[in-house]
């Protein structure tokens, strides 16, 4: 089962960029520490996620992801466009069962790898304002105006009137509570159910 390899899309970097969010430079700039931590991690697991007790890791000739581009390629298109598990592998020429332990196995090395290149994400209000070199208040202002969005102005409807019609019907959410509710363990309906099979 032949799949999609970072040499395929690499002279394209438009595309690749589509797929991962990274330049080719940047891409280029993770590889050294994103594979020392798989090597790292690949040296005391299996990929099955169980502890490596015998032999060390060796790449196959029918490993799916045989080079460090194509692991990281793997793991960042995964993360960029979040497909299905069974539609990654197939696009990476594995089934299901191995694109979940590629992907159980490679998370964790890029999150080792972004902390040795001081790039992890910050997991508190406290680590980001000491990231930035700013107070924890100053902090809070700058996300507040990050979160803050341009206010969106309805449509009249002689605006929507002179647009063409959706493609398909836009139905907002009916109340719960104006769906009839059947309650099959009523005396009345039991009642009911026994004439009608008898």
């Amino acid at each position: 089962m032949a799949g999609v390899r970072f040499s395929d899309v690499q002279s394209r970097p438009m595309e690749f960029l589509d797929l991962t969010s990274l330049t080719l430079d940047e891409f280029e700039q993770l590889i050294p520490p994103f594979e020392s931590a798989f090597q790292a991690h690949m040296a005391r697991w299996r990929l099955d996620g169980k502890p490596r007790t015998s032999r060390q890791f060796s790449v196959y000739k029918t490993c799916p992801l045989p080079t460090p581009e194509d692991r990281l390629f793997f793991l960042l298109t995964y993360l960029k466009t979040y497909s299905l598990q069974v539609v990654q592998g197939r696009l990476f020429g594995m089934g299901q069962s191995k694109a979940n332990q590629w992907i159980h196995v490679l998370l964790p090395t890029l999150q080792a790898a972004l902390r040795t290149l001081g790039d992890s994400p910050a997991r508190s209000l406290a680590a980001l304002a000491q990231r930035l070199g700013v107070s924890e208040v100053d902090a809070v202002s700058l996300l507040a105006s990050l979160e803050e969005a341009p206010p969106v102005e309805p449509i009249s409807s002689s605006d929507a009137a002179g647009e063409a019609s959706p493609l398909l019907p836009m139905t907002a959410p009916r109340d719960a509570s104006c769906a009839p509710k059947t309650l099959l363990n009523r005396p009345i309906v039991i009642a009911a159910r026994k004439k009608i099979t008898r």
